[in-house]
């Protein structure tokens, strides 16, 4: 990339500028640059590069700083301050982008779109890292996933709801349900999903299993246009019966450590000793469901 070493500091019209590479932005944070700039004037200059058009007009394709012109635009400035540089389009479009990450590294869209955009434009991993200054395995883990076609995990990781190496976790387990959930299981218990996110990534599991990996147009897949095959109902077959065995599993496990509990607390309140040291600190009675159980035919104490 080839960039003037000097570039040039002059008030630009802002009718004369072309955004290159345009964005959504939240209003909240819009009002904020906005006030910012009514306060205290622009702290920072965008950045610009010149190219003339079908009429041999000159104008400018912005680089960075969208929302500052805009926001100039709403306040009825004329001209605003630009660093003018001079950069083919290929070099003002990675600058645009790099720009955009690097500053908003925060905002997980910013940094998936990012590397979407320079992947589709054939860069490889090695040279987005290079461009973006991201981590490798970020910029790693993000394009195994999109080369994947896993949409619907990037989303999440994007939201918030689900951090990018249990993503990659459960990407691999592939489309089976017994191995992603095997693998969420694993994600949960290696670390990688704490507290309320093992909920928010059963939520973006379960949206994966009933519309698909891609996004599309957001809709649930209609079952009445699914075909019925014998195929697919013995496997839906032997999910259910997987599904139900691991739950009598549980079940049982909880039986057992109930009735061991149970003896255990019998133990204790055979204990003359025990029982001293209850009445002593004013805790020996018991709630009657737990009495009745300990003492089913009311004996004991």
């Amino acid at each position: 990339m080839s960039v003037q070493a000097f570039p040039q500091l002059s008030p630009i019209a802002v009718n004369d500028i072309d955004v290159l590479n345009p964005r959504e932005r939240n209003q909240r944070i819009f009002d904020t640059i906005i006030a910012n700039i009514q306060d205290i004037g622009l702290k920072k200059p965008v950045t610009v590069t010149p190219r003339q058009n079908a009429d041999g007009q000159l104008r400018y394709l912005l680089i960075c700083g969208e929302g500052r012109l805009k926001a100039f635009r709403q306040l009825g400035e004329t001209h605003i301050p630009a660093l003018v540089v001079e950069v083919d389009d290929e070099d003002a479009f990675i600058m645009s982008l790099t720009e955009n990450i690097a500053r908003r590294q925060n905002n997980g869209f910013q940094s998936l779109a990012g590397v979407d955009e320079l992947r589709k434009q054939g860069y490889s991993c090695e040279v987005i890292i290079a461009k973006t200054g991201l981590a490798q395995s970020y910029v790693s883990d993000i394009l195994t996933l999109l080369n994947s076609g896993e949409e619907r995990l990037l989303d999440g990781v994007a939201k918030g709801r689900l951090p990018i190496k249990a993503a990659i976790t459960i990407a691999r387990a592939g489309t089976d349900s017994t191995a992603v959930r095997a693998a969420l299981q694993d994600a949960y218990e290696s670390g990688l999903l704490r507290g309320n996110q093992l909920k928010q990534a059963r939520r973006v599991i379960e949206r994966r299993e009933l519309c698909g990996r891609t996004l599309g147009s957001g809709g649930v897949r209609n079952p009445r246009k699914t075909t019925v095959t014998a195929n697919s109902l013995v496997k839906s077959y032997q999910q259910e019966v997987t599904r139900q065995k691991q739950m009598v599993r549980k079940a049982e496990f909880a039986q057992q450590r109930l009735l061991f509990i149970t003896g255990a607390l019998r133990e204790l309140l055979a204990d003359d000793h025990f029982m001293t040291l209850l009445r002593a600190e004013g805790l020996d009675t018991l709630p009657r469901y737990l009495a009745e159980r300990l003492h089913p035919h009311g004996g004991g104490r």
